[in-house]
């Protein structure tokens, strides 16, 4: 999300930061530039003026063509100000049991899919799920929970064959007792517009259920329409939060941006992918990070946290401290960076990205490059893995066919694999622990 608005405000920053001094001329074509990109982002143009008539107030005020950093400055003015426009959301509740959410929003929002992805949120965090849909409208819309439970490790399906709204609140209501669950998500029926009869329903369905959040779904593809599906359902219900769907797209990315301060409602979760465990709890500080190219290690902390065991890390910390890393220690550690999300994600999470993903592009590597490359660490033999002087010409030719890759590609591995090796050698054994420790904290 937010692609090529974040490379476009890098951009003006980076000018900045080549321009040494600032006039205020300066300040005002790199505010200038910044509305421009709000806008094209689909920010409302009251919010993109708003937002830009407060960053000059401040900068002015600040004194920032005088200060020993001006661009710097300047970046943290509009840091300072997207965190406040973004707005940040309070914690969740869900320490209470039994943790009731109910899910509202339009048909096509992506309700059912992310009452799943929540699912598996609450899952990873050992709570115990119960989820039940109401919508009896729409073809298969239960049965589509049905298969996406299934693939939630401590989530129970509790659906009465009921065709009664009411009836099927309660039962899922006694479904959560019996199951001594801790959470209960409801997915409602959408519709295509909203109507009188949808809202009464919803009303309904809060009365029977009384939920500790009413969340509403939103497709942020659908664009500056997004404020008036969440202002019409906010004067119907208490809406405690939001969720947006699709936010892995780059186009409308600026909606995000406009919907707190046009609403008033919290963003509770961005989803930000297809797959169920693509679902991120909102933060408005790491946003604005990542929008300004400062980074999200916090992020990286995390997904290194979910793939890396403290057990494993401390292991790979002793195999390094005692010199050891082989070809096969090589390929787990490529092979955890794929499930981190890859190359290409791992740079988003790091301070000037932008740069880094230059530079990597300019050396030719790529998550495809490291899928090759764990093909031919597996066609070699244990003792060419341990020992990789032995790979001569012959053991070369060999293991590229058997990988399915050049010899070109097989040296370039092993020339890689030796500056690795040095670099590790380099590494002090403090520092390693430190970085090990982070990990697998």
């Amino acid at each position: 999300m937010f692609d090529s608005f974040s490379s476009k405000i890098s951009g003006i920053f980076e000018r900045l930061r080549k321009s040494g001094g600032l006039k205020e001329s300066d300040v005002d074509d790199a505010l200038r530039a910044i509305r421009i990109a709000l806008l094209e982002a689909d920010v409302s143009l009251d919010v993109a003026r708003k937002f830009i008539a407060e960053v000059k107030e401040k900068a002015i005020g600040q004194n920032v063509i005088k200060s020993i950093s001006p661009a710097q400055m300047v970046v943290k003015i509009v840091h300072d100000h997207l965190v406040e426009l973004l707005g940040k959301s309070t914690p969740l509740k869900d320490n209470q049991k039994p943790y009731k959410i109910m899910l509202v929003g339009l048909q096509g929002a992506g309700k059912t899919t992310t009452a799943a992805k929540l699912a598996k949120f609450f899952s990873k965090k050992n709570k115990k799920v119960v989820m039940a849909s109401t919508d009896i409208y729409r073809p298969a819309a239960i049965e589509q929970l049905k298969v996406l439970s299934r693939r939630v490790s401590g989530a129970v399906f509790a659906q009465s064959d009921e065709k009664s709204v009411e009836k099927i609140c309660k039962f899922a209501l006694k479904a959560v007792k019996s199951e001594s669950a801790d959470t209960l998500i409801l997915d409602t029926a959408g519709r295509l517009h909203i109507d009188d009869v949808k809202m009464m329903e919803l009303q309904e369905i809060q009365q029977d259920v009384n939920p500790d959040e009413i969340i509403l779904v939103v497709d942020i593809m659908t664009g500056q329409d997004a404020f008036n599906i969440a202002k019409k359902f906010s004067e119907a219900l208490p809406i405690s939060g939001l969720i947006l769907t699709r936010v892995d797209g780059d186009a409308r990315g600026g909606v995000a941006l406009s919907m707190r301060a046009l609403t008033g409602c919290e963003i509770k979760f961005l989803c930000t992918g297809e797959q169920l465990d693509e679902i991120e709890f909102f933060d408005a500080e790491r946003i604005a990070g990542k929008l300004l190219d400062m980074g999200d290690i916090v992020s990286f902390v995390e997904k290194a946290q979910e793939n890396f065991t403290k057990e494993e890390a401390e292991e790979t910390a002793k195999r390094l401290q005692a010199g050891i890393f082989t070809f096969d220690d090589l390929a787990v550690q490529m092979e955890k960076m794929s499930k981190i999300g890859g190359l290409k994600m791992i740079l988003k999470m790091l301070p000037q990205s932008k740069q880094l993903e230059d530079m990597l592009s300019a050396s030719g590597v790529s998550d495809k490059t490291v899928g090759r490359n764990i093909a031919i660490i597996r066609s070699m033999t244990k003792k060419e893995k341990t020992n990789y002087k032995l790979i001569n010409g012959a053991r070369k030719k060999r293991i590229a066919a058997g990988s399915g890759t050049t010899i070109q590609e097989v040296n370039k591995l092993i020339k890689q694999y030796e500056s690795t090796l040095d670099v590790l050698k380099k590494i002090r054994k403090s520092s390693m622990n430190k970085m090990m420790s982070m990990i697998g904290r």
